[in-house]
């Protein structure tokens, strides 16, 4: 905080208690409201949105000096000069539709001034009426340090573009003094470089509203009316990022329709569906690239207020966003204008933050969805990275091996899964253990299974090439980081093998070295072992079919 003295009495008193803003001070300061330029861009749209514009027409241009402008028409009802004045004043006059997508009467001041020195606005609301014009420039207001606009006269080439962007009514956006519409300052001005940055921050934009506007772009989206959106004169197609095509809805229809309560004691309808995306390997690369896009910063929630995205990806807190095996989870959470103050919508429109009772319903609601996308998502993965491992060498090494330390049962009963053995805690002691007959050669002792339902790595087991004698063998959770990960690296036999017979070994020392009294031990050792191992392996990258 910054305390300064004037330098007049400082024990006099103002005889009223009006402290206006600095106009300098506060205007540059507004630009830091955390804006990017696309953030920014959407902003502009939501009030063309609100104006019932059908078309919007975006063009970003750089000069041969390297100026640079943005310009945003739209085709909506357009202003009069009074409904000029009233956009252009900071903290406008409440919309009489509160269900615009415009919300505090900020966004288009603080959008524009966060990317560029001065703008303008030009509207008419109909062909016979003259265009009308308000400009801000920061740079004057500082010089003469008063909240004063610029009543600037109307070129030519604006007229030109109005009528080319907007037609014979509606509004045109103007951005100029662009000093933060690219990241860096570039040697030659309107060269190469700037140009081929321009051109990225045009795909950039329309990749954005194709995600932020998905349900205005879409004309199938029956609850929003269509709009089209042109960025230098390239349409934009809308980009559902729940790709309903091919992806499943796993939330039950009666679980859809979520009840929130205001801090007035009213309730209204927010609505959440939870989509479970193909895995990339069920799609072609052009799929993937186009319409599904999976990836880590893809999954979690897609937030719309009034059908327009304010806020993508990640977990809001519930879990964890950074771990590819839910990459495949979207949530889709729609609410309208009436739960604004329930989720405290920022005034970019970009961010929400939920009630602790509410993220707890969220977690407890979603977390079915939550596990089915972890359990698809392993099971393609294992499928695909761990077909090739082959654990033949290790079944043949602990065949050949006749003196290691097993147990062999004198009874077995594959269907309830126990057996009577022999070993070091005495004679007859009955285990539970998964029990296997007639089992082939190369899976006789190590055998990758789908069917461990505790997540363990492993899990003794007896198995024998016949109807009796069977003796210790071990079962590897396919399903398992340390299995995908691990094992897929292991490009030599030399190293698969050594992991099995590591994994055998301690099936072994468990079976000889268990009761029923020790035998809960013996499992709780597995799963803390085996939950280490995927807490250790969490940021281990899932080996490609490139790699």
């Amino acid at each position: 905080m910054d305390y300064q003295s004037s330098g007049e009495n400082e024990n006099s008193l103002h005889d009223d208690m009006i402290n206006e803003p600095d106009p300098s001070r506060l205007i540059h300061g507004l630009r830091d409201t955390g804006y990017d330029f696309y953030t920014a861009a959407a902003d502009i749209i939501d009030n063309s949105i609100a104006a019932n514009a059908d078309n919007i027409n975006i063009n970003i241009e750089l000069t041969a000096d390297g100026r640079k402008f943005v310009y945003f028409g739209d085709d909506g009802h357009g202003m009069d000069s009074d409904g000029l004045w009233n956009a252009m004043r900071y903290g406008a006059k409440i919309r009489e539709d509160l269900a615009s997508l415009g919300k505090f009467g900020l966004g288009l001041k603080t959008a524009s001034s966060s990317v560029c020195l001065k703008y303008s606005i030009i509207s008419r609301n109909g062909a016979s009426v003259p265009l009308q014009k308000l400009t801000w420039d920061l740079d004057h207001v500082a010089d003469a340090n008063s909240w004063e606009m610029l009543d600037e006269p109307i070129s030519e080439d604006e007229t030109e573009i109005f009528e080319e962007l907007c037609g014979e009514s509606g509004t045109l956006v103007i951005w100029s003094k662009c000093d933060r519409l690219l990241s860096k300052v570039y040697e030659e001005p309107g060269g190469t470089r700037e140009q081929t940055a321009i051109k990225n921050r045009r795909q950039k934009l329309a990749e954005h509203c194709a995600l932020i506007f998905h349900k205005y772009l879409n004309p199938d989206d029956t609850d929003h009316r269509t709009v089209n959106i042109n960025v230098n004169g390239s349409r934009v197609e809308y980009w559902n990022p729940f790709y309903p095509e091919k992806s499943e809805q796993v939330l039950p229809e009666k679980l859809t329709t979520l009840a929130i309560q205001r801090e007035d004691g009213t309730v209204h309808n927010a609505t959440i569906k939870a989509w479970i995306l193909p895995h990339a390997k069920d799609m072609t690369p052009e799929e993937n690239r186009k319409y599904a896009k999976i990836s880590n910063r893809g999954q979690g929630f897609y937030i719309h207020r009034e059908g327009r995205v304010i806020h993508y990806g990640g977990y809001l807190g519930l879990w964890r966003s950074d771990d590819p095996h839910w990459s495949l989870l979207r949530v889709e959470f729609d609410f309208d204008h009436n739960l604004d103050e329930a989720f405290r919508v920022d005034v970019k429109k970009s961010r929400i933050l939920l009630d602790p009772a509410l993220e707890d319903a969220l977690k407890e609601l979603l977390g079915p969805a939550h596990k089915e996308a972890d359990r698809r998502y392993r099971r393609k993965q294992s499928t695909k990275v761990t077909s090739g491992i082959n654990h033949s060498d290790s079944n043949k090494t602990i065949s050949a091996t006749k003196n290691t330390d097993k147990v062999t049962a004198s009874q077995v009963d594959e269907n309830t899964g126990t057996a009577v053995v022999s070993n070091n805690k005495g004679h007859g002691i009955k285990i539970l253990t998964p029990v296997e007959s007639n089992v082939s050669p190369d899976n006789l002792y190590v055998s990758p299974v789908d069917t461990i339902s505790t997540g363990a790595l492993w899990e003794p087991c007896l198995t024998s090439a016949t109807d009796s004698n069977h003796s210790t063998g071990v079962h590897l959770n396919k399903q398992h980081d340390f299995y995908i990960k691990i094992y897929s690296q292991s490009n030599s036999g030399v190293s698969v093998e050594g992991l099995d017979l590591l994994l055998w070994a301690l099936a072994a020392a468990e079976h000889k070295n268990t009761d029923e009294e020790l035998a809960v031990m013996w499992e709780d050792i597995r799963d803390e072992v085996s939950s280490n191992l995927k807490k250790l392996l969490r940021s281990f990258e899932i080996p490609s079919s490139d790699d």
